[in-house]
């Protein structure tokens, strides 16, 4: 008999009526290096299992990383007292599963096949393009690469057993350029399922060039002016207000988005959608965290919202159904909302076309600040960026660092074009770039 049925056998003895199991294993290899050598190195395997169970009518949850008999009695009894102290008001219900489960191939068994030596000496020869490519470099003390590797199993007494992986590659690098007093950085990264495909020379060669390109930088009039937002800037703006688009949040009044269902919250080139299923996307998933089967969603189309994103406690309360949206940070979390891979679906249009678009404005190329510069609730922002001033559709000069302001809404609302190079920085939220009508920009 396995831990699973056990557990599930004596659960039912002391009371519980519905019992569910989820278990979570994730592996990474992570090596950083520093002037040829290893800086830092990881091998973590970590994992552990998850208890849900409804007695007296209310849910309880426990969780362990010990998988043996031992660990039963410990889930039963800390699962009984959790439901005893939780209000569960709304009922938490268990899944029985869905009639048919989308099969995704989102895990690569060449990539783990891939030596720790061979992922070593990528990330070295990533550094020692990049310290060749200008005397002007300097040795950077991020110079990384990481893999990692989920397996997730969900099971309950009503007869649900799902089970998916997933995993991925991705190097990660900073270039330093410094020339008299001026010092400029600029990272890249690239994520792949397939190891022969990582270039270092081109992931070294795009790193130098991005910060040598900021050199010779200059102040501009502080005023509004149409700004292009990168595609990686572009989503790393998306993901603080992604969490707007979750049911619970706007249940809870966190969300500007909780009457907005049917009316336009962005320009009408603006679609987002989350799709579980998108290739190469490291959100990837055949079932959510209660089993219900994935399914690509469109959450926004040309501007108007179509549904937020819901579970199964979400959607009771709103009077709807589930997207399949309920989500564990890990085997320890309890169930909230969260997408898959979330983003702005990318155009035809090259980023050469939007770029020749503006007859003055500012290109935006990277963003920091952005959780103590935003409000999520408000949408209004302001955080400092790095960037060009572009006059007659062409990048003129790089701009001393900025601060731009606006409001996220407002910005959605005002984009005008949005290009074909749709990117996912090192998260499940993405982006193309976006031409934005009016932002104010402010050069320190």
């Amino acid at each position: 008999m396995t831990i699973q049925e056990m557990l599930f056998r004596e659960a039912e003895k002391n009371g519980f009526s519905d019992v569910e199991v989820y278990f979570e294993k994730k592996e990474v290899f992570g090596c950083k290096v520093y002037k040829g050598e290893i800086d830092q190195y990881e091998i973590a395997e970590d994992g552990g299992l998850s208890f849900r169970g409804k007695i007296d009518g209310k849910m309880g949850y426990a969780y362990t990383e010990k998988l043996d008999e031992a660990s039963i009695s410990f889930l039963i009894r800390n699962a009984r007292e959790n439901a005893e102290v939780l209000n569960d008001e709304e009922g938490e219900e268990l899944f029985p599963g869905s009639g048919h489960y989308e099969q995704g191939n989102f895990y690569s068994e060449s990539l783990e096949s891939v030596s720790i030596a061979e992922k070593i000496e990528f990330i070295k020869e990533v550094e020692r393009e990049l310290l060749a490519f200008d005397p002007r470099i300097q040795p950077t003390d991020y110079c990384m690469i990481r893999n990692e590797s989920v397996t997730r199993t969900l099971s309950n007494n009503k007869g649900l057993h799902v089970r998916d992986r997933l995993n991925f590659l991705y190097a990660y690098v900073e270039a330093i350029v410094k020339e008299g007093e001026e010092i400029k950085t600029a990272f890249e990264f690239t994520v792949t399922k397939d190891f022969n495909e990582m270039n270092a020379k081109a992931l070294a060669k795009r790193a130098a060039e991005s910060a040598i390109a900021q050199l010779g930088s200059r102040s501009i009039e502080n005023k509004h002016y149409p700004v292009l937002l990168r595609n990686d800037a572009a989503a790393n703006l998306l993901a603080v207000y992604s969490v707007n688009f979750s049911a619970e949040e706007a249940q809870a009044g966190k969300s500007p988005l909780h009457d907005k269902g049917g009316k336009a919250i962005a320009s009408g080139k603006v679609t987002i959608v989350d799709d579980p299923f998108l290739g190469g996307g490291v959100g990837c998933r055949t079932f959510d965290s209660e089993g219900v089967a994935t399914r690509k969603l469109t959450v926004v189309k040309s501007g108007i919202l179509q549904t937020l994103l819901h579970n199964q406690k979400t959607a009771k309360k709103s009077g709807t159904e589930t997207t399949g949206h309920a989500n564990k940070q890990s085997y320890k979390s309890a169930i909230k909302v969260g997408p898959s891979n979330f983003y702005i679906e990318p155009s035809s249009k090259e980023f050469e076309e939007l770029l020749g678009g503006m007859d003055e404005g500012v290109l935006i190329t990277e963003l920091s600040g952005l959780h103590s510069g935003t409000n999520a609730i408000s949408g209004d922002f302001s955080v400092a960026a790095n960037g060009f001033y572009v006059k007659d559709g062409k990048v003129q000069y790089p701009v001393n660092l900025m601060t731009i302001a606006g409001n996220f809404y407002d910005m959605m609302a005002g984009v005008e074009e949005v290009g074909s190079d749709l990117i996912f920085p090192l998260s499940p939220v993405g982006s193309p770039s976006i031409l934005v009508r009016s932002l104010s920009v402010t050069v320190e």
